[in-house]
């Protein structure tokens, strides 16, 4: 376990951490997918509420073997990732995403704050290097700046079985076939799209496609879920998103 920042991401003698209020940059990075790997559940709560709460779409890994899996299974457009961590530590997992993956920005945050540790850090695949104790508002602006680099370097469309979804011009396709979606729903597809194979519960799809900071008695996942369902299955086919009774939703990757 690593040495812990300020919950509330003060730094000495600072203030609180400001909150970005959109325009610019920051809206045109509004969504963007970063995985947090890191052991310490209470530092990943704070960093990942900060990143939510920034507009980004964040998943948590707890071990460099759940980091190098979900890396693996779905693109990020970034990677946060502590330095020591259990089953793989975070240098073996940097270099080891490096080998297929040598563009998505790597964030690494560490107590190791010697000159040595650094370097080796950025030897091994990392982007930049933030010492732990830190402020919310650095990590917030080094994430910023990581995301800047232009847009060929990122991630700008999602492939899974027959879906094609482009970010960069909001089109969903299945095969040749322009699939029309509302916002809401593109947005909805992307989540999934991202996550192939893995559970979607409510309670995820309310906090990552709306937003919802506590989860309200509603059915408006399974009525959108319908209505996308029934915009890219294809008649006689079995869905793309199915249904797992009473926990969630699965998009099917194996199409």
């Amino acid at each position: 376990m690593e040495a812990r920042m300020d919950p509330q991401g003060r730094q000495a003698g600072g203030g609180m951490d400001p909150r970005p209020h959109g325009g610019g940059e920051a809206d045109a990075m509004a969504g963007a997918r970063v995985l947090l790997v890191e052991d310490d559940v209470e530092l990943a709560e704070d960093v990942r509420g900060d990143l939510v709460d920034r507009g980004y779409d964040v998943e948590v890994a707890r071990t460099g073997g759940e980091g190098a899996r979900l890396a693996g299974l779905a693109s990020f457009d970034l990677l946060i990732v502590d330095r020591m961590l259990p089953e793989i530590d975070g240098l073996t997992l940097v270099e080891q995403l490096r080998e297929t993956d040598p563009t998505t920005p790597v964030l690494i945050i560490s107590a190791l704050a010697d000159v040595d540790e650094r370097v080796r850090g950025l030897k091994a695949g990392g982007d930049d290097y933030l010492t732990k104790p830190f402020a919310l508002v650095e990590l917030g602006a080094r994430v910023e700046a990581l995301l800047r680099r232009p847009l060929q370097t990122r991630t700008t469309a999602l492939r899974v079985g027959p879906l094609t979804l482009d970010l960069i011009d909001r089109v969903a396709r299945r095969g040749e076939r322009v699939i029309d979606l509302l916002p809401r729903e593109f947005k909805l597809l992307e989540y999934l799209m991202r996550r192939p194979g893995q559970l979607a519960t409510r309670a995820m799809l309310l906090e990552g496609v709306w937003r919802y900071r506590f989860i309200p008695e509603t059915n408006l996942v399974d009525v959108h879920i319908g209505k996308l369902r029934r915009k890219i299955d294809e008649d006689g086919q079995p869905s793309l998103i199915q249904v797992v009774r009473g926990q969630g939703f699965v998009f099917r990757a194996d199409e």
